[in-house]
């Protein structure tokens, strides 16, 4: 069968090869796939792969072989392939930890953009309560970034949405910021705020995928007790705090790393539960054949796509 292999070469990251089917084992279900979703990040640090192994970690498709021991769905399923490791072939054998059952209503394609931008901005928004909470999300035009601020909105938090340009704002009010900033100065200029960009500019959560600079220029915006949760570092540069920003008085604020990698069976599920209601909506701003994968990695690293770009397999 045919599958996107790691690729160390210049004409990388990943490259079709005819690879042996998989044999599931007796907690695995066979999963024919059709559509698979791109990451930036499996994309851009592809070197922490073995050379010719099957890339990806999202995707969603058809189980046409029910796990032997009973556990999963059964045969004819539509489900979304989360986190799960080599899921951009043909066929996949797929533990059910890590897919979550497709309703009607749903397209399959709009799963396939959950996996890990969906499960990453869920997970970390229900750290804590949003109620009425002031909540920044950088990168917002991005995978998480679509997400998230969707989710914070739900949850009921006054959601600031920072993205790189005016033109990757399209959109983002329409999901739920109450609040769209375009560069640094932007939030700076949060400070002198008292509406939805956080009371008197200060945040009690920030959901950061950027990276770099920012997170100093987030952290100066932080309200007491606040956290950073870093999920992405996408700017690829380094982050320097000025001498004393890390010291101050009352509710200790901190900075959370994140790279959960557990099972996201239940995260999937809760996910396409709010799709299917019409309450959550895939961010999929590049739509195409697998054959075009390479267009489509150019167009990622070219930060031409907002939202996930989804591969239709043919």
């Amino acid at each position: 069968m045919r599958a996107l292999v790691v690729s160390h070469g210049e004409a990388g990251p990943v490259r079709f090869a005819d690879v042996d089917e998989p044999v599931p084992s007796t907690g695995e279900a066979l999963v024919e796939i059709r559509h698979i979703g791109l990451n930036f990040g499996e994309l851009n640090y592809v070197s922490q792969w073995p050379a010719d192994a099957v890339h990806g970690h999202d995707a969603a498709g058809v189980v046409v072989r029910a796990a032997a021991d009973g556990s999963g769905p059964p045969e004819g399923t539509r489900v979304a392939v989360g986190m799960a490791s080599h899921a951009w072939a043909e066929r996949v054998a797929v533990s059910p930890a890590s897919l979550g059952t497709v309703p009607e209503g749903v397209d399959l394609a709009d799963a396939a953009a959950l996996g890990i931008a969906g499960v990453t901005a869920l997970r970390v928004l229900r750290k804590r309560s949003l109620l009425a909470r002031d909540v920044l999300i950088t990168g917002a035009s991005g995978g998480v970034g679509h997400f998230a601020v969707q989710l914070a909105a739900l949850a009921g938090a006054r959601v600031t949405a920072l993205v790189g340009s005016p033109e990757r704002a399209a959109g983002l009010r329409e999901l739920g910021a109450d609040e769209v900033l375009t560069d640094l100065a932007s939030l700076a200029a949060a400070a002198d705020l008292t509406g939805p960009a956080g009371a008197g500019g200060r945040f009690d959560l920030v959901l950061d995928t950027v990276g770099g600079p920012l997170v100093a220029q987030a952290w100066s915006r932080l309200a007491e007790g606040g956290t950073i949760h870093l999920v992405g570092i996408s700017s690829g540069q380094e982050t320097t705090f000025p001498p004393g920003a890390l010291f101050g008085f009352g509710e200790p604020r901190s900075v959370a790393t994140y790279g959960d990698m557990t099972p996201t069976s239940g995260e999937l599920t809760d996910l396409l539960g709010l799709m299917a209601a019409g309450r959550l909506s895939a961010p999929i701003g590049l739509r195409g054949d697998w054959q075009d994968v390479d267009d489509a990695v150019r167009a990622l690293f070219a930060r031409k796509v907002h939202g996930k770009a989804v591969l239709d397999v043919v």
